[in-house]
């Protein structure tokens, strides 16, 4: 397990990998011989319950790929399988328990769950007051009126920045071993991203103490906009125990305002049309903070009905670039970081593979095309050349569990390209493109 290091600047993430990591090319777990190509995912795709869509989940022995990830305690992983003992895996959960827990500080120090008065003090509850790592501990100096430096399960080097999002990120590099499940001791850690880039806006004076009974206080109600259904269904198990956890050790600490926290379910679908349907049930339910979405595109849909609305949006998974900066009038905000770190940590492990002609597929939406281009950009600056590199994009399917489009045209165009490397980028839907490519005999079944 690597200690993770900050950069200066997100342009230097990927000298740092190449600097920090240890060469794997000497594997014996790739699939090597004729026919067969590397193959390599990111965080849609790097989880167990992934090899669930293929024929064979063998065949993804030898994968690698990047996800935002700390190294977890395992305390706290041992606290989310009292929630649900069936958990395959925990990706995004430390981000979504941090997000349900910053948004009850910044309503306990603004004195009130109206959305309009805490999104100004989400931003400084992670920067410049009283270091604290424990809900009841931090739940206890926001009450007293303290300024906080909440540093949790995923945000611990340092606070957000201005736009409302990480300044810095740990990554880890995972491994699909024989049997096709992801295999945890070869897991490595990285930290990258801008330290400096912190805000340095003055925390706002705490709010007034509530003055009326504690059964006649608003409680402070949060929602999720999470994946129940629809291509991120896999990923949704870690993400609900993690907020059902943020939400139980809040009330056994109290509750914000002395008055227990309420939370709303809710299913992003990996779809638009769902999402604003479940974010319109929110709004008629007055629901103060949406924890959601996890797809940067629902994200990217239902922004706009929440900024209208007066609701803050707090996505724990969304990582697509250009929601970095995106016009909110101050109700969004992330805890998963931007993909401009992971398309270096992705170029990285691809290169110190020995690869040298990549091709790249990615889902034709805003997770996709950003995390594709932020690929492309690192291959390119670290020698690549434009006749090695091969990017496709492909439409996801209109319906779950329905079929990708153009499949056979696209792993054609993956047959002429030659690759050495093929990086999918994408959801559960992937699965078909790297079982198309078995089929075609471009990967080795074990």
């Amino acid at each position: 397990m690597r200690t993770p290091r900050l950069v200066p600047a997100v342009v230097a993430a990927a000298a740092l990998l190449l600097a920090g990591c240890v060469d794997s090319s000497a594997s014996d777990d790739g699939p090597d011989g004729p026919g067969s190509v590397r193959l390599y995912g990111t965080d849609g795709t790097m989880q167990d319950a992934f090899g669930s869509g293929l024929v064979d989940r063998t065949v993804l022995n030898g994968m690698k790929g990047t996800a935002p990830l700390n190294p977890l305690p395992a305390e706290f992983t041992n606290r989310l399988l009292a929630v649900d003992p069936a958990l395959e895996g925990f990706l995004f959960s430390g981000e979504t328990y941090d997000a349900v827990v910053i948004s009850a500080l910044a309503a306990e120090l603004a004195g009130t769950p109206d959305p309009a008065v805490v999104r100004d003090y989400i931003n400084t509850v992670t920067t410049g007051g009283t270091p604290c790592t424990e809900v009841a501990q931090c739940l206890e100096l926001a009450r007293d009126g303290e300024q906080l430096a909440y540093r949790g399960v995923s945000l611990r080097e340092r606070g957000f920045t201005e736009q409302g999002e990480p300044s810095a990120a740990t990554y880890a590099t995972l491994h699909f071993g024989r049997q096709g499940f992801i295999e945890q001791d070869k897991t490595e850690f990285v930290g990258a991203g801008d330290a400096a880039a912190v805000t340095e806006a003055d925390p706002p004076e705490p709010g007034p103490r509530p003055t009326e009974p504690a059964f006649d206080r608003e409680p402070l109600r949060i929602g999720g906009l999470l994946p129940e259904t629809g291509d991120l269904a896999f990923a949704y198990p870690p993400l609900i125990a993690a907020a059902q956890l943020a939400v139980d050790e809040i009330n056994e600490a109290g509750g914000v305002f002395e008055v227990d926290v309420e939370w709303f379910d809710g299913d992003e679908g990996s779809s638009v049309e769902v999402a604003r349907e479940s974010l319109a049930a929110h709004i008629d339910d007055g629901v103060h903070v949406i924890i959601g979405a996890a797809a940067s595109r629902a994200t990217q849909a239902v922004l706009p009905d929440a900024v209208a609305a007066g609701r803050i949006l707090f996505s724990p998974a969304s990582t697509a670039a250009e929601l970095s900066g995106v016009e909110s009038d101050g109700y969004y905000f992330r805890t998963a970081p931007s993909d401009l770190l992971q398309g270096a940590a992705l170029a990285d492990i691809i290169l110190r593979d020995g690869n040298q002609r990549v091709a790249i597929i990615a889902r034709d939406d805003a997770y996709g095309r950003g995390l594709s281009q932020n690929a492309e950009e690192s291959l390119r600056r670290l020698g690549v050349t434009d006749a090695e590199l091969t990017a496709l994009t492909y439409q996801p399917p209109e319906q779950e569990d329905g079929p990708v489009p153009g499949v056979a045209e696209l792993v054609d165009d993956v047959t002429a390209a030659e690759p050495d490397a093929v990086v999918l980028i994408g959801f559960s839907e992937a699965a078909q493109i790297i079982q198309a490519m078995v089929d075609e005999g471009l990967l080795a079944e074990e």
